[in-house]
C-alpha cells in the first residue's frame, strides 16, 4: 500500500508522525474500531494495532495484561484482521501497522497471512520475535503482497547488524529507545538522538522511536529528531484505568493522544524557531 509512504512524505519537514499503539480487543472487542477512529481524530498519523498473544516477551506488564484481557474475550488473529477491515470502511488513508509474534503467523501460514493482512487493509507488520536474519520466507511473502516488514533496532544493536536491518526493512525502522520491555523508564533524549542520527545516515527509510515515551514532554523531546513517535504502554494504561473506572475510555484515549499530537507539533515549531 502507498498510504504509509505518503503519510511520511506529507509530514516531512512539518513534524514527526505520531503512532499510538493499542491492543486489539482491549478493553472491549466491539469498540476497537471506534477507538481507532478516535485516535485518528485526535491526531494519530499511523496506528499500531497489537495482536493479542499469550507470551508477549517484548512487552511490559501493561501490554501483557492487555493481551491477557483480550485473549480472555476470545480475540484471535483473524478477528484482528476483521477489525482492520471494518476500520477501512471509513478510513482508507491512515496506515495500520500490525504488531505481533511469530507463532500465530506460523499457524496461519506465511503466505496466507500476508495475503489476508493486505486484503484486510494492513500496511505493515512488526513480528517482534522474528529477527531479520531468519525472516526470509515470511518477508518474501510480505514483499510479494505489499506488506511492510518493520524491524527493530535496539541500543545494543551492533553497527553491522544495524546496516543489515536498514537494508531489509520496509516502511520505517523502529528504534527501541532503551533496553528492556515496553513501559520501562523514560529514555535519555541526547543518547537516543545520537543513535538516531547514526541510523539515519544509513537508512533510506523514516526512523520511528518507541518504548518509554510516557507523556507529552517525552514525546516532544523525541519528536525533535525522530521521524515518528510511538506511544504504547502509557496509552494502553490510560485506556484500561478509564474503563475500570466506568468512564469513556475512547474519550480518555482521545484526550491523551490530543496532548501528544499538540506537543509533537509544537516541538518542531520550536526547533525551527531556534534554528
Amino acid at each position: 500500500m502507498v498510504c504509509r509512504s505518503r503519510t511520511f512524505e506529507k509530514l516531512s519537514g512539518r513534524h514527526a508522525a505520531l503512532i499510538p499503539f493499542v491492543t486489539a480487543g482491549d478493553p472491549d472487542p466491539s469498540e476497537t474500531v471506534a477507538l481507532m477512529h478516535r485516535l485518528v481524530e485526535a491526531g494519530a498519523d499511523l496506528i499500531e494495532l497489537g495482536i493479542p498473544f499469550s507470551d508477549p516477551m517484548a512487552d511490559g506488564p501493561v501490554i501483557q495484561r492487555a493481551s491477557e484481557r483480550a485473549l480472555a474475550k476470545g480475540v484471535k488473529p483473524v478477528g484482528v484482521l476483521q477489525m482492520v477491515r471494518d476500520f477501512r470502511q471509513r478510513n482508507r488513508q491512515t496506515p495500520v501497522i500490525l504488531m505481533g509474534y511469530l507463532n500465530p503467523i506460523e499457524a496461519f501460514g506465511y503466505q496466507n497471512w500476508a495475503r489476508a493482512a493486505v486484503a484486510a487493509g494492513a500496511d505493515g507488520e512488526i513480528v517482534v520475535d522474528l529477527p531479520p536474519e531468519e525472516a526470509g520466507e515470511l518477508k518474501n511473502h510480505m514483499d510479494e503482497h505489499g506488506l511492510d516488514s518493520i524491524f527493530l533496532i535496539a541500543p545494543t544493536t551492533t553497527p553491522e547488524r544495524a546496516d543489515l536491518i536498514c537494508t531489509r526493512a520496509r516502511g520505517f525502522v523502529y528504534y527501541v529507545s532503551l533496553t528492556g520491555v515496553t513501559g520501562a523508564a523514560s529514555p535519555d533524549g541526547r543518547r537516543v538522538k545520537a543513535h538516531i542520527d547514526e541510523i539515519k545516515s544509513k537508512a533510506r527509510l523514516p526512523v520511528g522511536v518507541g518504548f518509554g515515551i510516557k507523556d507529552d514532554k517525552s514525546a516532544a523531546t523525541i519528536a525533535e529528531f525522530a521521524d515518528a513517535v510511538i506511544v504504547g504502554s502509557a496509552l494502553v494504561d490510560r485506556i484500561h484505568r478509564s474503563s475500570e473506572a466506568g468512564e469513556d475510555f475512547k474519550q480518555a484515549a482521545f484526550d491523551f493522544v490530543t496532548e501528544l499530537s499538540g506537543a509533537i507539533s509544537t516541538s518542531r515549531d520550536a526547533e525551527e524557531a531556534s534554528a
